[in-house]
């Protein structure tokens, strides 16, 4: 198997049909305080996602993946360029993007059921269509039985179970997720993983994934977004062509694997050179 490249800027457009995500030109800038430095988080990030696609983004630490996701939630805005959702300006958060993170963010206090209600409730949602779609929500992720439990008596995966439910139970037209698994154990990412496609190709909406992991982004991805230190710039996109289910264990995943670590390799390399670098500054 040929692993397919798109390249960013020539075809980094999305699969078929109009786009749910259009990002044109999007560049993000900081200032470090401690430094007077401007720093450059994005740079010129031209990319579409579809309809219903899942896109999984890989890169280096710092390279600029979450602030990605937090510009299209609405959580940051770019310096420069634009991100539009269905053609509208992303400005703002909205229940059409649900954002799922590494930490599960669940209130201790609510038991499950009320932790994936919540939402519905701050929106006025009548009780009875709220009780309706907590119980769609708590069989589609795999919570039955353990809806009246609280956070702390859940295990990592379940939590994460009732995080993934409290974005569904709102209907959003694209699920953000940002490193949802890292904190879990190996079985349990599996598991997890799996879970994830479940529910995602039974209700096919947009999904962006971030993640460190090149097997869980070669697993789960349509398309792979490589991206380069910073500042960070799409280096390469890649398509999967592989059917799903996907076996882990065959050559040509692997061979894909293989690729994408190829051109991950130096980023990463280049990321820790630039951290060296600033560290050694630092200390003089």
């Amino acid at each position: 198997m040929e692993p397919g490249t798109l390249k960013n800027g020539v075809n980094g457009s999305a699969p078929s049909g109009r786009p749910r995500v259009v990002a044109q030109g999007v560049q993000k800038h900081f200032l470090d305080i401690s430094r007077q430095e401007k720093v450059v988080a994005l740079d010129c990030i031209d990319l579409e996602i579809g309809q219903d696609e899942f896109l999984t983004i890989l890169g280096p630490s710092g390279c600029g993946k979450s602030t990605l996701l937090n510009i299209i939630a609405g959580f940051d805005h770019p310096t420069g360029g634009e991100i539009r959702l269905d053609g509208e300006i992303i400005s703002k958060p909205g229940p059409d993007r649900g954002v799922v993170f590494q930490e599960y963010a669940l209130f201790p206090w609510l038991n499950a059921a009320e932790n994936i209600e919540f939402g519905l409730r701050e929106r006025g949602v009548p009780k009875v269509e709220r009780e309706a779609r907590v119980q769609e929500q708590i069989s589609l992720v795999g919570l039955r039985g353990f809806e009246n439990r609280f956070p702390h008596e859940l295990s990592g995966g379940m939590r994460q179970r009732v995080a993934l439910a409290r974005v569904l139970v709102n209907d959003p037209k694209m699920l953000l997720m940002d490193e949802p698994f890292a904190a879990l154990d190996a079985q349990t990412r599996t598991i997890m993983q799996n879970e994830l496609l479940r529910v995602w190709s039974a209700e096919r909406r947009t999904a962006l994934f971030i993640t460190h992991n090149i097997e869980e982004a070669v697993l789960l991805g349509d398309r792979i977004v490589v991206m380069t230190a910073r500042p960070g710039r799409i280096k390469d996109i890649v398509t999967v062509t592989l059917p799903r289910p996907r076996d882990v264990t065959s050559a040509e995943f692997n061979e894909t694997r293989r690729y994408v670590a190829s051109l991950l390799e130096g980023e990463v390399q280049a990321a820790f050179a630039a951290m060296q670098a600033s560290a050694d500054a630092a200390s003089q």
